[in-house]
């Protein structure tokens, strides 16, 4: 075992997030994935890069949604009814984490994770690649109704205290920024230190060819268990060899669970299984992404089409995908822009790696030494992932993290 080895397993933005700065600091670094970079939820999100989004997934109010949840199975959030019993515990964790003294503690923790994420991108990428891969022009949300919502009010709430500048647009400037909107589209929020990448495949490909090329191995196996060893480190058992390592990083993102569960270390961690529509060649291309709040799904304009993404549905690793989930999006995107037209859509669905509470799993685990996480972005995995992997990182190298990191540590659930 090469001296100061480490392995990170999951070849996502996390991992590879983590594995670039221990690569770049000297260190022998290894990462296992058998999908290879952006084979995941890496691949197919929305694109976003929200450094100043501070909302959590779970807020007031949602406990009086549950029913609604079982019985729409097309509904913007669904709940398997065979898969509620496995998934409830998890469910009434989430719905706790919406009490508003909770809200503003995630809201901070959000915030604190969060901000650095474009410049932790352009150190990751490098001048070119961030230049050719990211765009921090703003992201804009729309409202059918003219006046405020309760949720849009909260959501304005938790953006003024942490000092988040917004421009509220009414319907001409919405019309400005996006021709074709649909007329019922009547008010709207820009964010513009927020952006979007326009490839997510493509800007996670490149953190790989970048680990490559300066020395670090990716191999196309499936980590299967991790095994400590007698007198410090690990071995990690694959489909096709052992591996040891004095340091082993859990990025596995949805999957991190199978290999956290047999060493005893539990993490509430669900899928909010994603869904996607890819339409190439558009004849609308909007500027800037759109979250389409009073439909509950975003528009982000990307290198290989428009991607119309969105809906969570709980159901687990195992269940077939409901395609008619990704098929309604094209319809709800038609009712956004009526007169789009584009390409054959391409569908596609995959795994958000949730904690109750919006808030990632990061660092040492206290009973496991030389064992380290970095998972469960739900859905800011795109804007937390590179943040994440330099926190990460640090710990591996004895840094002092620039935050406190108590409230991503896995010991709050415990």
């Amino acid at each position: 075992m090469g001296a100061g080895r480490v392995i990170i397993l999951g070849a996502g933005v996390a991992g590879l997030s983590t594995a670039l700065p221990l690569l770049r600091a000297g260190r022998e670094v290894t990462v296992i994935d058998p999908l290879g970079p952006a084979g995941g939820a890496s691949f197919g999100n929305a694109g976003l890069l929200s450094a100043d989004t501070a909302v959590p997934i779970a807020l007031p109010g949602m406990l009086r949604k549950v029913p609604g949840w079982l019985t729409d199975p097309l509904g913007p959030l669904v709940v398997r009814p065979g898969y509620l019993p496995k998934a409830a515990p998890w469910l009434a964790r989430w719905i706790r984490a919406g009490r508003m003294e909770r809200v503003h503690a995630i809201s901070d923790a959000m915030r604190a994770l969060h901000t650095p994420a474009f410049d932790d991108w352009r150190e990751l990428l490098g001048a070119e690649g961030y230049s050719e891969l990211i765009r921090r022009s703003g992201q804009v949300q729309i409202w059918d109704d003219p006046e405020e919502t309760p949720g849009a009010a909260l959501e304005r709430g938790l953006r003024e205290r942490l000092g988040i500048r917004a421009e509220v647009l009414g319907q001409d400037e919405i019309r400005q920024f996006f021709p074709g909107i649909a007329r019922h589209v009547s008010r709207g929020v820009l964010i513009p230190g927020n952006g979007h990448t326009i490839s997510p495949p493509r800007a996670v490909r490149r953190l790989g060819e970048l680990f490559q090329a300066g020395g670090g191995t990716i191999l196309p196996e499936r980590a299967m268990k991790l095994i400590p060893r007698e007198g410090g480190g690990w071995m990690v058992m694959t489909n096709t060899a052992n591996h040891l390592a004095e340091q082993v990083v859990v990025a596995g993102g949805a999957w991190s669970r199978l290999l956290l569960d047999p060493l005893g270390i539990r993490v509430p961690l669900e899928t909010e299984r994603g869904y996607h529509l890819m339409l190439p060649d558009p004849s609308i291309t909007p500027k800037l992404p759109i979250l389409y709040k009073s439909g509950n799904f975003g528009v982000t304009p990307m290198a290989e089409g428009l991607r119309v993404a969105g809906t969570v549905e709980i159901a687990g690793l195992d269940a077939a995908p409901d395609e008619r989930r990704a098929q309604q999006l094209l319809r709800q995107l038609r009712g956004l822009f009526p007169e789009i037209q584009g390409g054959e859509p391409r569908l596609w669905m995959g795994y958000r790696p949730s904690t109750p509470d919006s808030l990632p799993v990061l660092g040492p685990v206290p009973s496991h030494p030389g064992l380290h996480l970095c998972f469960g972005h739900g859905h800011f995995g795109m804007t937390g992932g590179p943040p994440s992997g330099r926190l990460v990182a640090g710990t591996i190298l004895g840094d002092t993290p620039r935050i406190d990191m108590a409230p991503y540590a896995i010991t709050r659930f415990h």
